[in-house]
């Protein structure tokens, strides 16, 4: 399978990688496993390129690193993406720090589509995600989080590109 897009990704703290992989090893205690790419930190999706802007994307992050300190999120509520196939956890916007990371990508692929801030728990057949929901509902609890890293990985295969941390 070849490479299709570069992801740039707003890694949590080691703290939120903790309380989120609690809600998903409960979820696998109880036979979900999911779909989702494996080995990736939770994370927030912040932007998408094209395969020919790898060096692009590198600089931007990179500057993006020097313009912003960690991000400070609160992980409030839970939900599904339209189709049922995605559980995912979201925070809270702060337009003074998530969304102005958000609003700074210049060289993004694909502007036209709207952005949902997320860090996705479960992917799998809907009727799979519904029968997660209660478990998830059930061990759920909001918490203040950060954003520490960005990362920049190229996608299917996996392909780690670059990390670089955020001041805190």
């Amino acid at each position: 399978m070849a490479e299709e897009f570069l992801m740039l990704m707003a890694d949590f703290d080691d703290e939120s990688q903790r309380i989120m992989s609690g809600w998903y090893e409960k979820l696998h205690a109880e036979g979900f496993v999911g779909k989702q790419t494996p080995n990736l930190p939770f994370h927030i999706s912040l932007a998408c390129f094209s395969l020919d802007k790898e060096s692009e994307a590198v600089s931007e992050m990179n500057e993006l690193a020097k313009n912003f300190k960690a991000v400070p999120v609160h992980i409030s509520h839970i939900g599904l993406f339209a189709g049922g196939s995605v559980l995912y956890a979201a925070p809270d916007m702060n337009p003074a720090d998530l969304l102005e990371l958000r609003k700074s990508i210049k060289t993004e692929k694909y502007e036209q589509y709207s952005w949902t801030p997320h860090a996705t728990i479960l992917i799998d057949e809907p009727v799979i995600i519904q029968r997660a929901m209660p478990f998830f509902v059930e061990s759920f609890q909001p918490f203040m989080g950060k954003i520490t890293k960005l990362q920049l990985c190229a996608f299917w295969p996996t392909r780690e590109i670059a990390m670089v941390n955020l001041e805190a």
